[in-house]
């Protein structure tokens, strides 16, 4: 129950859900209380168009991408950690399992492997089934697409049961514990990184950042790297930009929860 109320309860305060309750609101409203009605309207108005916009939403996402910038000279380590989120199952018509955007995950912990960071490679990941059917764990497609880029099956780990962030530290703690490795790669998305490490890293893990999946990058927030016509075009509302601090704003929220639940 906690997984669903955890999914479904957010949509209702993240700016499109928001929104959409403002203006059903005003439906409600606007025989007996126009003025409020009105004002219900005009909130919602606001709200999508601040939210949309790609200077707000930037400069909101960027607080949690650039908390980790060293990305390229990373230490070595027992074991790359890779967080699931990231692959399509093989589902009809897709002749194999598909990349999501967050597919940057799988990619760069292969690559972490194959440059020697690590012996290791530990992907974790079960799968929500909710009006899917019951597919194979994200794990064991993530494992498939790093042995198609020359991981060889020997050095990978599949920890398959996990359904949000706190599980795969927990899990993956479980799996990792016989063999005795505490010093690991995270590979998550960038965005995802700092609650994704504070639980490794509250369990008693040595975690080292090593994010991906990018959204905001240093020539995207610097004038002199935009023409005026980039410039208007970034103040009008973009479906993107709501996406992507809708993300955002859901790592703070969850960041929130997992402290009041004592599991930072």
């Amino acid at each position: 129950m906690f997984l669903f109320l955890s999914k479904l309860l957010p949509q209702l305060i993240y700016p499109l859900g928001l929104a959409c309750l403002l203006l059903g609101a005003a439906l409600v409203l606007i025989k007996r209380r126009p003025g409020w009605a009105r004002g219900a309207i005009a909130l919602a108005l606001v709200l999508l168009l601040v939210s949309s916009n790609n200077w707000v939403a930037a400069r909101v996402i960027r607080s949690l991408e650039w908390r980790y910038p060293n990305t390229v000279d990373l230490p070595s380590a027992e074991a790359i950690v890779v967080l699931g989120g990231a692959i399509r199952a093989q589902f009809p018509p897709r002749p194999w399992i598909e990349v999501a955007e967050e597919g940057d995950r799988v990619l760069h912990g292969a690559r972490l492997y194959l440059a020697g960071k690590a012996p290791l490679l530990v992907f974790s990941g079960g799968r929500i089934t909710w009006g899917q059917g019951q597919g194979r764990s994200e794990a064991e497609d993530m494992a498939e697409l790093a042995e198609a880029m020359g991981v060889p099956p020997s050095a990978m780990l599949l920890e398959p049961n996990s359904l949000n962030t706190f599980e795969n530290a927990v899990y993956t703690q479980v799996l990792l514990a016989d063999r005795g490795i505490e010093r690991i790669l995270l590979v998550t998305s960038a965005m995802h990184m700092p609650r994704a490490l504070a639980i490794f890293r509250n369990l008693g893990f040595e975690a080292i950042p090593a994010p991906t999946d990018f959204h905001v990058v240093q020539d995207s927030l610097d004038p002199a790297h935009s023409t005026w016509q980039g410039r208007i075009l970034n103040l009008l509302p973009q479906t993107e930009n709501l996406h992507y601090l809708s993300r955002a704003l859901k790592e703070y929220l969850g960041l929130g929860v997992y402290r009041l639940k004592g599991w930072l």
